[in-house]
């Protein structure tokens, strides 16, 4: 079909344009050799003994956050266990200090927030502790087939997050608000010239005075690991170091004598790096300025405040059956603002404020392309108004071991039970509401809903949810409800770089209805059975990220609807592959991402009004996201669907949309 819709022409050139942004526009966000945070991971991984790659270190090079926060992640367990609660030595202390400002620092949730296509298992280890929803009770009609019907507009993880809190069950030690001793804060490499010897007499001076008095914190015996060459930078952070444990020792009067030769060596030495010492002074006084001025300025110290604003240029074309074909070009927003609070630092309640103008279902409804197959996945229709989107209670039980969660507003099972896709995010993901997870997370249209999440060990989690819809009716309540479903799922992670999830799904529908708005209407109302029914629903996916920049994912599923009261049924079935390339022009944090799936089709039945789908719809998606900086994101994309509906009298569908997102 030949594309006339001049929108669409323009959206193109914008996708040819951001193409073409040179890599000087992507902000980098690396961890250099030289700052507090590298030298203090590095040291603990060497002083634990965790297994890692063994060049990581020693190239001495900058490290991407998410790599950084993976070395974190992956040693966390070794290095908590090596300096464990039992050696309460003021060794070991220092090293527990430490690992807990590193957590706090780089909290692996928050490094798969700004980083999800780095694909950190943030579906995989962290429960989506940090995923926050929209709710499913704002509806629309649109008209399809045969007569009208309500489409919540926005039926799924948003993920749009707050800066997380640390409860997850991939923590095996508490996050305490206890800081790095000032000693340790100072022994940072901030010069690569190595000037101080092992063979020197400054060298060998410090030694002695480090293993007498035990001033250096960070080394488990005292000493200078390795024997190695220290610049005069690294050198003078432990000679101030040494020199602060000293007059602590005299001033607590731990110390009787203190030999004239040592005093003559701390002299000298101070003397020769005096300008190196006034530097470390010097920063250590910046820095405490700033964390002053950060702690006077913070919203608060126990709550966390975000948010995310989306704007969009999209047009439409094509559809004429089953809609008009009208699809102009329109500007959309969707705003959202959220508060995220710690009680006990292993537990979350979270809430969260949207507002949007998406209107008449947008390109979805009547009097346009009038097809699921239209709804974009940061489609949300507010009406200007400001509403709740989620509500949210989290904690962390069981040695932290599983997450449980309560959901009054904002509800489904996709809250609990891991999606496992790249993709799902309203404002970094796909730009189609299909293409960004599986369908039958969708199931129900659920508002409210319990839930946990067990870490069963490696490489296994389980997972199981239950949600309802209209649970604050008394005469319906929670398990008399007219629509609910119960969902259970087993997540499998073989290596740090394969994913694959087996979920099964239970539902009640009082009218048969799916109720996932996506595919066909035929399927979503399992062929307008229009009574009581049971669904069954199985369903797979996968990611595998088979070199540094490509992932490879999928999902598949198949639903069996029964009548309770009848013999009548329906089958239905869809599945997607995609292809993910991040950092495809060299710039950190981008994706380029190629999608191509079956939106739900029904595939035979009994009783069915119009009987089976007679034909098979695909979807066709690709979009660019451009990372600018933490904070701003552009995605240009476009999609495509074939005989929509499954339905071989309609004609082909074509979407472009321009999606900007700002986050804070």
């Amino acid at each position: 079909m030949k594309i006339k819709n001049p929108s669409l022409i323009l959206l193109s050139s914008l996708t040819g344009l951001l193409l073409t942004v040179p890599p000087t526009l992507a902000a980098t966000n690396h961890i250099q050799p030289q700052t507090w945070h590298y030298i203090a991971l590095k040291e603990l991984v060497e002083l634990s003994g965790c297994t890692i790659k063994s060049d990581i270190f020693q190239e001495n090079r900058a490290l991407k956050r998410s790599e950084f926060a993976t070395i974190l992640k992956t040693c966390q367990a070794k290095i908590s266990q090596t300096f464990s609660t039992g050696l309460e030595n003021d060794v070991a202390q220092n090293h527990r200090a430490r690992l807990q400002r590193l957590l706090k620092d780089f909290d692996t949730d928050d490094i798969a927030n700004l980083e999800q296509d780095k694909y950190k298992q943030e579906d995989i280890v962290n429960s989506q502790i940090t995923q926050l929803q929209t709710p499913v009770d704002t509806t629309r009609k649109i008209n399809n087939l045969d007569g009208e019907f309500k489409l919540p507009i926005r039926n799924e993880n948003s993920t749009f997050q707050l800066k997380p809190l640390p409860t997850s069950p991939k923590l095996n030690t508490e996050i305490s608000s206890k800081t790095v001793d000032p000693s340790m804060s100072q022994v940072t490499n901030v010069s690569q010239l190595r000037d101080v010897s092992p063979e020197d007499w400054a060298f060998t001076a410090l030694s002695e005075l480090v293993e007498r008095y035990g001033c250096i914190a960070g080394y488990p015996n005292g000493n200078f690991l390795g024997n190695r060459t220290l610049s005069r930078y690294e050198f003078a952070a432990g000679l101030n170091a040494c020199l602060q444990k000293i007059n602590q020792l005299i001033a607590a009067k731990k110390t009787d004598f203190f030999p004239q030769e040592d005093f003559a060596k701390l002299e000298l030495l101070t003397k020769n790096f005096q300008s190196e010492l006034t530097a470390i002074q010097s920063r250590v006084d910046n820095l405490e300025s700033q964390i002053a001025e950060l702690e006077s300025r913070q919203f608060s110290t126990t709550t966390k405040f975000g948010g995310e604003v989306i704007f969009s240029l999209a047009a439409a074309e094509g559809g004429d059956p089953p809609g008009t074909g009208e699809g102009n070009l329109a500007f959309n927003y969707l705003a959202r603002i959220g508060l995220a609070t710690s009680f006990t630092g292993r537990d979350r309640l979270s809430l969260i404020l949207s507002s949007g103008n998406f209107d008449n279902a947008a390109f979805a409804g009547a009097n346009s392309l009038n097809s699921y197959s239209a709804l974009l996945s940061f489609q949300d229709d507010r009406d200007d108004s400001v509403v709740l989107d989620s509500l949210e209670y989290r904690f962390a039980s069981f040695n932290n071991r599983v997450v449980w969660t309560f959901k009054p507003v904002g509800f489904n099972l996709s809250t609990v039970l891991t999606v496992n896709s790249p993709y799902l995010s309203s404002g970094t993901g796909s730009i189609s509401r299909f293409a960004e997870a599986s369908p039958l997370f969708k199931i129900g249209a659920l508002d409210a809903g319990i839930g946990f999440d067990w870490y069963v060990g490696k490489p296994l989690r389980l997972q199981m949810a239950y949600g309802t819809r209209n649970s604050n009716d008394p005469t319906d309540g929670i398990f008399r409800a007219k629509n609910s479903a119960f969902g259970v799922q087993l997540l499998f992670t073989p290596s740090n770089t394969i994913a694959t999830g087996l979920h099964y799904i239970n539902s009640y529908s009082e009218d048969g209805r799916l109720n996932t708005f996506t595919g066909s209407f035929n399927a979503d109302t399992s062929g307008l059975l229009l009574e009581p029914t049971q669904t069954h629903a199985v369903g797979g996916s996968f990611q595998w990220r088979f070199t540094e920049k490509l992932i490879l994912g999928g999902w598949g599923g198949y639903t069996f609807t029964n009548a309770v009261n009848s013999d009548k049924w329906a089958n239905t079935s869809t599945y997607l592959v995609s292809l993910g390339v991040l950092d495809p022009f060299g710039q950190e944090g981008n994706l380029l991402a190629v999608l191509i799936g079956q939106p739900p089709k029904l595939e035979d039945g009994d009783g069915l009004f119009f009987g089976p789908d007679n034909t098979t719809s695909l979807h066709y998606e690709v979009f660019y996201r451009h990372r600018f900086n933490d904070n701003f994101y552009m995605t240009p994309g476009f999609f495509i669907v074939t005989d929509p509906g499954h339905r071989y009298q309609n004609n082909n569908i074509f979407v472009g949309v321009l999606r900007s997102t700002f986050r804070f």
